[in-house]
C-alpha cells in the first residue's frame, strides 16, 4: 500500500496552481496549507497523498526520467476536465484524451509544469 507519492518543484506557486486544477477536476482538493508553504498536498478519494515541494537536498528539483505516475478517474468527462485542467495551468500535452491500446480504457498525460508525466484513465488499467 502507498502512503504518499511526491514530485519536486523549482516553482511550488506555479506547481500548486497546476496540482489545485487538476486534482479538484477529478473529485479530490488541496489540503490547507499556510499561504506560502514551501509544499502543497493533496488527496484523491481512497488514494495516497500526494505531495509536491522543493528537493530536500536544496538541490534543483528534476523529473523522473521514464517515470510516470497514473490517477484513476470516475469517468471520461474527468478525464477530459483533469486533461484540460492541466494544459490552463501550466501543463504540457503528453498524450490527448481518448482511447487507448486496451480495449474500453480512455485516458490522456500530461506533464507539469516542472517536467513530470502523469496519466490519467477511467478505472484501474491494471485490474
Amino acid at each position: 500500500m502507498i502512503m504518499s507519492i511526491r514530485v519536486g518543484s523549482n516553482d511550488v506557486a506555479k506547481a500548486r496552481a497546476f496540482y489545485d486544477a487538476t486534482f479538484t477536476a477529478l473529485g479530490g482538493e488541496p489540503t490547507a496549507l499556510p499561504a506560502g508553504a514551501p509544499m502543497g498536498m493533496y488527496r484523491l478519494p481512497g488514494g495516497p497523498v500526494f505531495l509536491v515541494g522543493g528537493a530536500a537536498d536544496g538541490a534543483p528539483a528534476t523529473f523522473a526520467n521514464g517515470g510516470t505516475i497514473l490517477l484513476i478517474a470516475q469517468d471520461e468527462a474527468a478525464v477530459d476536465a483533469w486533461h484540460a485542467a492541466g494544459l490552463a495551468n501550466g501543463g504540457g500535452d503528453e498524450g490527448a484524451p481518448g482511447h487507448r491500446e486496451r480495449p474500453n480504457r480512455y485516458g490522456a498525460y500530461l506533464r507539469d509544469p516542472d517536467g513530470n508525466k502523469f496519466g490519467c484513465y477511467v478505472g484501474n488499467i491494471f485490474g
